[in-house]
């Protein structure tokens, strides 16, 4: 599928970004990876890394459509991960989160369409449904653009997809690292709320549902990956007990925006939804401007349904939730360093 074909990585300096790139470069037949971001530092790391000459570097921002155009000639396959994504920031500073999860979102799309691009994957998350704060509101409108244009695209020529994640563990902006720091540093974990659940999603698991959307995607769909859950007491316990069984476990309240449980598929779109095993498929809505069918047509199913959320999938306990951390090569690394105080071998 990827034999002689370009790779296009937005925020490909990232951890989503940097996690994609090393599984197209290690197995597939890809011919190019361009990586796009703004980091010049990161971007000079990945090179001292990475030398593979298949990796091509360009500086740029997403809110910049001339910059992203300019990448894009002779791409083949998207991969959009460039975003503003820390909930409390983007609360502080929503137009900043709607310049570049929306505005620059439409960038890419358009650009991706303009070079006659086969495939484009946009990255979303569960804090799209039923959002309450400004970066769910953002990634909810990146949706909604996502899909309002592939009603305009000939997907012969470009098709258009989403893939829309849980909490994606160790990446960038993950809780993880910072129970994780608080455990070396022997000062306490803090915790928001105890009862407060998760999904719980490695990179690897990431990489399959970008994927999966590559080969199944309909133009307009949106793909959510099945994923176990826990509370965050019960993360907090299971990294205290890797990292510091002495540690103290401390509630701080919740932050600005955070909800009690995320929802990856909403009650009105599990109505709609293709379960594909690990994954569900969530077509676009193919209905036209037509009002009556929007105010005279309803579907009393909604009213039976019952969304996907962190509460109501698999959940796991402190011993299910050490058992995944240990299959992540983040966890193994982490645990092979000195700097610990009390640490269980």
């Amino acid at each position: 599928m990827f034999k002689n074909k370009t790779l296009l990585i937005t925020g490909g300096t990232g951890s989503f970004g940097q996690k994609m790139l090393k599984f197209f470069i290690n197995n597939t037949d890809i011919e190019r990876v361009k990586i796009f971001s703004r980091d010049e530092e990161k971007q000079d790391r990945m090179r001292t890394v990475f030398k593979d000459e298949r990796i091509k570097y360009y500086i740029g921002d997403v809110r910049n459509y001339k910059s992203i155009n300019e990448a894009m000639a002779g791409v083949d396959y998207v991969f959009h991960a460039a975003a503003l994504k820390q909930v409390p920031s983007c609360e502080f500073y929503p137009m900043e989160a709607v310049a570049t999860n929306v505005i620059g979102a439409s960038n890419v799309i358009d650009a991706a369409v303009n070079n006659k691009v086969k495939n484009i994957v946009v990255l979303s998350t569960d804090k799209a449904v039923n959002p309450i704060n400004a970066m769910g509101m953002t990634k909810a409108l990146m949706e909604k653009i996502m899909v309002a244009k592939s009603r305009n695209v000939d997907p012969d020529s470009t098709i258009l997809s989403a893939t829309r994640y849980g909490n994606v563990m160790a990446s960038r902006g993950s809780v993880i690292p910072l129970f994780i720091k608080q455990c070396k540093e022997g000062k306490p974990i803090t915790v928001t709320d105890p009862n407060m659940t998760r999904f719980l999603m490695s990179l690897e698991e990431s990489v399959q549902l970008v994927l999966f959307a590559f080969k199944n995607a309909n133009t307009g769909d949106t793909f959510v990956q099945k994923a176990p859950a826990s509370t965050i007491y019960d993360l907090a316990l299971a990294i205290k007990e890797l990292f510091n069984p002495k540690t103290e476990i401390k509630v701080i309240g919740t932050r600005h925006g955070e909800k009690a449980h995320e929802v990856l598929v909403g009650r009105e779109e599990i109505v709609k939804a293709v379960d594909m095993g690990h994954f569900y498929r969530i077509p676009a809505d193919g209905r036209d401007l037509n009002y009556d069918k929007y105010f005279v047509e309803g579907n009393t199913r909604i009213e039976k349904c019952e969304e996907y959320t962190s509460f109501n999938t698999q959940r796991l306990d402190k011993d299910g939730v050490i058992e995944l951390l240990l299959k992540l090569d983040y966890i193994q690394e982490e645990l092979k360093t000195k700097e610990y105080i009390g640490v269980a071998k």
